[in-house]
């Protein structure tokens, strides 16, 4: 019997415990401010900065610069070496020496000796004809002499006339091959000018990948350059929260490199196209309280405010059920209309007041 009563003791014991746990807890909606914002993350980058790209595939010459030195528009960065490139301005040199108009003058003068021998044809032709014409008109001869007189001397003539248009033609098309190929020499020059690839502003060397010797493609950046006075942020936006993000927008920042730090900035640009990968879209923002040191590529968190309300009831999150709904009693629920949202709480526009009671509901 006593083990019996022991057990009995047990059981409702835990039943108080376990009635404990179930306490519901209750509290009253408040009155206070409440911002809506939305979550952003993203880098710091220099203004203007770019990413360094060799026009063509080679190796690396000379590296005119180092990491952090200042530079100039157009002061050359990096020097690429690239057999390709000599291979073509040679044969465009070729080509070149092929298709002057002197190079072919053995064409031009054979067109040449064509139309001075038609030319002579024709002229003696002429004076047959003519002759067969007195002579019919004397009655000496017959018509079908006049007539192959006739004949020759037509043929000699379109003959003449052919050589004459084939020589402007060849003449025209060697004078065009030759003004194509000194075009051509141009461009493949200039596209070896090229390879010395220089600075597109007044910025600073952040970075560079490449060492002397080392092979570079068309595809990879060799360098970084930015602006040196200022700095932008570049944050990315989910695609469900982009409709609410406008220019001129606050921006709080915090960094990993200024701990416990809150920085102030504004929202300048919006980017209007979607990354496919990442389903975000790029915002730029300008910092209103720098920190002392910036960096290019450091990591920012940010929270972009969205609108705020003063003196307004607010519940927290975790109380709202299904978005509409709170609990009153254990069995009776309300309808509720709400506002802006945070991470903690909501705003209810109707349904409560301060002076309502409400309970937590179960996880």
């Amino acid at each position: 019997m006593v083990w019996i009563k022991q057990t009995l003791y047990i059981i409702f014991f835990l039943i108080i415990l376990q009635s404990c746990d179930k306490r519901q807890v209750k509290i009253h909606p408040a009155k206070e401010n409440i911002t809506e914002s939305v979550y952003a993350s993203g880098i710091v980058k220099s203004r203007d900065q770019y990413e360094v790209f060799s026009p063509v595939n080679g190796l690396i010459q000379k590296i005119f610069v180092r990491e952090g030195d200042t530079v100039k528009k157009n002061d050359a960065i990096i020097e690429v070496k690239s057999e390709t490139a000599k291979l073509n301005i040679e044969n465009a040199k070729l080509t070149l020496e092929n298709a002057e108009v002197r190079a072919n003058m053995d064409k031009l003068n054979e067109a040449q000796t064509n139309i001075i021998f038609l030319k002579s044809k024709l002229k003696n032709d002429s004076s047959l004809l003519e002759r067969q014409r007195n002579l019919w008109n004397n009655n000496i001869g017959t018509r079908n002499e006049l007539e192959q007189r006739e004949l020759a001397y037509k043929n000699d003539l379109a003959s003449y006339k052919g050589a004459v248009y084939r020589y402007d033609e060849l003449y025209r098309q060697l004078n065009f091959n030759a003004a194509q190929s000194k075009n051509n020499l141009k461009i493949n020059q200039t596209l070896a000018n090229d390879f010395i690839i220089k600075s597109r502003i007044n910025g600073k060397v952040y970075s560079l990948a490449k060492e002397d010797g080392e092979m570079v493609t068309t595809q990879s950046p060799i360098a970084v350059i930015g602006g040196t006075g200022s700095f932008i942020l570049e944050l990315e936006v989910d695609e469900y929260d982009i409709e609410k993000i406008k220019p001129g927008q606050k921006v709080l920042i915090t960094m990993d490199s200024y701990k416990n730090k809150i920085f102030e900035a504004t929202v300048t640009r919006i980017i209007p196209f979607m990354n496919d990968r990442t389903r975000s879209f790029t915002i730029e923002g300008t910092f209103d309280t720098k920190p002392p040191v910036l960096y290019p590529n450091l990591t920012v968190e940010a929270n972009i405010l969205i609108q705020s309300k003063e003196n307004v009831i607010t519940i927290p999150l975790d109380y709202l059920i299904d978005d509409s709904l709170v609990r009153l009693t254990a069995d009776k629920k309300r309808k509720v209309i709400t506002g802006l949202k945070d991470y903690q709480k909501v705003e209810i526009l109707s349904g409560l007041s301060v002076g309502d009671e409400i309970i937590k509901p179960e996880q």
